[in-house]
């Protein structure tokens, strides 16, 4: 019997987009991060990856993994 592990990643806005330009905007929207302090938990993936590394300045993100039995 083999154990599955899912990788998931904690994405919480520390900082404001306020300034920012409209692109940075549209990706923290998209990532599901509308207000300060929101978190949020993603799939582990390519796209999310790139999403995050847009605005890694604005956010902290943090791995999480689970094994399933």
């Amino acid at each position: 019997m083999s154990k599955d592990k899912i990788q998931k990643i904690e994405i919480k806005l520390i900082k404001s987009a306020i300034g920012y330009n409209v692109k940075k905007k549209n990706t923290l929207k998209a990532l599901g991060l509308t207000k300060m302090n929101k978190v949020v938990i993603k799939n582990k993936n390519n796209a999310i990856a790139g999403m995050i590394k847009q605005v890694f300045h604005l956010v902290e993100v943090k791995e999480l993994s689970w094994v399933l039995n």
